[in-house]
């Protein structure tokens, strides 16, 4: 049997455990989780990201890592490529989407042009390797505009694109094609959620259907979170997620600009301000740094990066920005590439002390 890293866990906490290695990432799914009288070992990849295998560690802290042996795990489930090696030309199957992103029952897919012809029997088949998707949703252009929407064509499935989602024990009703979401910033919803304490008044300023904003209530119990957001449709999902996850009076939706909404409500409240933006986020800075308390906080900020722009031009732009607006930043507490968004494209965060 070969032998891995793994995470020893007191089997009490066993299904917490595997839940969040598996939200995280972390578990290398070719081998078998494995357990004694009082322990589970749960196999980690070969090189599992130091900053995600330290935030399991800070939410459950009785874990330790390991080397164990692990017998490899049985293929119960053959791939897309497997699945359509016969009804494909072969020089095609190495251009099959990797992946789908899976928003509650609904599977989002990136058809490349040359398959286009093939794309009803490649939905089926992602919905034959992801047994409870009602629905698979290829891609029909870029995200843009204001509410940061696109366009999706049915290619399985029950025609529709609303669905509820869940992660990190919240739910949230949203419609993908009215309402920006995606389940690729799950972790940051839980980082997010996890570095608010006690107390504390969060300004969400571009917060769609409200993962952060009620994720982060759902940790805290005395926590002031204004989730701010433009689309009408998002908004309206944000109003029915916070009942459905019984965060009233914690969180405070609020239609409008954010540029607006700050300047006329929002002026120096905040310890925390969230900037999910990353196309436009520059242009807020001002209205972040405004929102901010006057004695300073943190400010969360999401940006793209590529060939020509590094994290760190990232990271001299916006602080660059801040002092443009009276402020200072203090220092940078963390930052790192959050997803790959296109070749040489990466989302990026930045969680910086303003002063």
């Amino acid at each position: 049997m070969p032998k891995s890293k793994c995470l020893k866990i007191p089997k009490k906490q066993g299904q917490k455990a595997i839940a969040l290695a598996r939200k995280l990432g972390l578990v290398n799914k070719r081998l078998e989780i494995q357990r004694d009288k009082t322990h589970l070992y749960i196999p980690l990849l070969d090189k599992p990201p130091r900053d995600i295998l330290e935030s399991f560690q800070e939410q459950i802290p009785s874990s330790e890592v390991l080397t164990h042996q692990f017998p490899e795990r049985k293929r119960q489930q053959p791939s897309l490529a497997e699945l359509l090696k016969d009804k494909l030309p072969e020089n095609l199957l190495p251009r099959l989407p990797h992946a789908a992103d899976l928003v509650g029952d609904i599977g989002i897919v990136e058809i490349p042009s040359e398959l286009e012809p093939y794309k009803g029997i490649i939905g089926e088949a992602i919905q034959e390797a992801n047994k409870n998707l009602q629905t698979v949703l290829a891609k029909a252009g870029a995200v843009g505009g204001s509410y940061r929407l696109r366009e999706f064509t049915v290619i399985a499935g029950v025609p529709k694109t609303e669905t509820a989602h869940s992660e990190y024990g919240c739910r949230f009703y949203v419609d993908v094609a009215k309402a920006y979401f995606s389940p690729r910033l799950s972790y940051e919803h839980n980082r997010i959620a996890s570095l608010v304490q006690e107390g504390e008044t969060v300004a969400d300023l571009f917060a769609g259907v409200g993962p952060f904003a009620i994720m982060t209530a759902k940790r805290r119990k005395n926590v002031r979170v204004y989730a701010v957001d433009i689309n009408p449709d998002a908004v309206a999902f944000l109003k029915k997620n916070i009942r459905l996850n019984r965060v009233d009076g914690k969180v405070y939706p609020m239609l409008g600009d954010a540029m607006q909404v700050v300047s006329k409500r929002l002026a120096g409240v905040a310890d925390r301000v969230i900037m999910n933006l990353p196309e436009t986020a520059i242009e807020f800075v001002d209205s972040a740094c405004r929102a901010v308390k006057p004695q300073g906080g943190i400010v969360h900020y999401y940006s793209f990066t590529t060939a020509s722009v590094s994290l760190e031009d990232t990271q001299k732009m916006f602080a660059e920005a801040v002092e443009k607006n009276g402020r200072k930043v203090a220092e940078f507490l963390f930052c790192r590439h959050v997803r790959e968004t296109a070749p040489h494209e990466h989302q990026v965060v930045l969680d910086a002390r303003i002063r």
